[in-house]
């Protein structure tokens, strides 16, 4: 699929190529492989001593790597994504945060650091597959969730909004059934989304390998575009999740889930608005609110 989606753009894709040499690349290899993906829009304008020193790897496994993805080398890698960026590059939106003097105040710095999140996640997300993941959820019988730890409470999210928009959605609950024992019940004709941040569950990254298998369109919401299930999936959304603790910041992950719903309803604005309407009426028959 990735080759076709290339073909169709008639450009490089130089995450394909890193996709399909990723699991046989040495160590210090795919350092650098990570760090192009997560900064494609710069590489153009870096020198191989700019990844160098940003990467933490040497010269020649720059150069080594440029050739274990069938180029020439770094030069021939950074003109053939220059040819593609200086059509495709547009000014991302940015949400400025005011300065505080006080850079020990917490909330201060958690903030800035969810907005750098929020930005870089804008900046590197492909426009093109976020209408696709759109569209594919609209067509699908149904769309199913599924993550663990704080990965398993977005999957419940990204469900509930979808069935506010009238899109039929389901997560795989962690309970009393494993997400094998749930598996199943999903068809090719479903749609699976699935949360992996580091770090990555092994019991999810074999899930969504044997729904691969098992011909059900795969979309991946995690870090970045190496990771674990990002081989067995159609669409893949990177999201920064940097945070000032051990866990992942969800900040940008919930705007991606806010994005998606709302792109959903906006493609068929009269079947969501109806069901907004019905549901209203159910919860307000029941006496589900209140006016104390």
């Amino acid at each position: 699929m990735a080759k076709k989606r290339t073909e169709e753009r008639g450009t490089f894709d130089l995450v394909e190529l890193v996709q399909a040499k990723y699991p046989s690349l040495p160590e210090n290899q795919r350092k650098v492989a990570d760090f192009l993906i997560h900064n494609l829009r710069d590489v153009p304008f870096l020198s191989v001593v700019d990844i160098e020193r940003k990467s933490g790897a040497s010269k020649a496994t720059v150069v080594r790597l440029t050739q274990n993805l069938g180029l020439s080398g770094f030069q021939e890698l950074r003109s053939r994504l220059l040819a593609g960026v200086q059509s495709a590059i547009q000014q991302p939106d940015q949400f400025a945060l005011l300065e505080r003097k006080d850079h020990q105040d917490t909330l201060t710095m958690v903030a800035r650091q969810d907005v750098r999140n929020i930005n870089e996640t804008i900046k590197h997300l492909d426009k093109e597959t976020f209408h696709a993941i759109a569209s594919k959820i609209i067509k699908a019988s149904h769309v199913y969730t599924l993550g663990l730890g704080i990965s398993s409470l977005m999957a419940k999210i990204l469900a509930y909004s979808l069935n506010q928009v009238a899109i039929k959605a389901t997560p795989f609950i962690h309970d009393y059934e494993t997400f094998f024992e749930q598996l199943p019940f999903v068809t090719p004709d479903d749609v699976m989304i699935a949360f992996s941040f580091p770090p990555y569950s092994k019991e999810t990254v074999d899930a969504v390998k044997l729904a691969h298998r098992r011909r059900v369109s795969i979309v991946a919401i995690t870090d970045k575009m190496t990771s674990p299930i990002t081989f067995y999936s159609a669409h893949v959304i990177p999201v920064r999740s940097q945070n000032m603790l051990f866990t992942n910041s969800f900040s940008a992950i919930s705007v991606v889930i806010n994005a998606l719903a709302t792109e959903v309803a906006l493609r068929h604005k009269a079947k969501a608005t109806q069901m907004a309407k019905e549901l209203d009426q159910v919860m307000e028959a029941s006496g589900h609110y209140t006016t104390e």
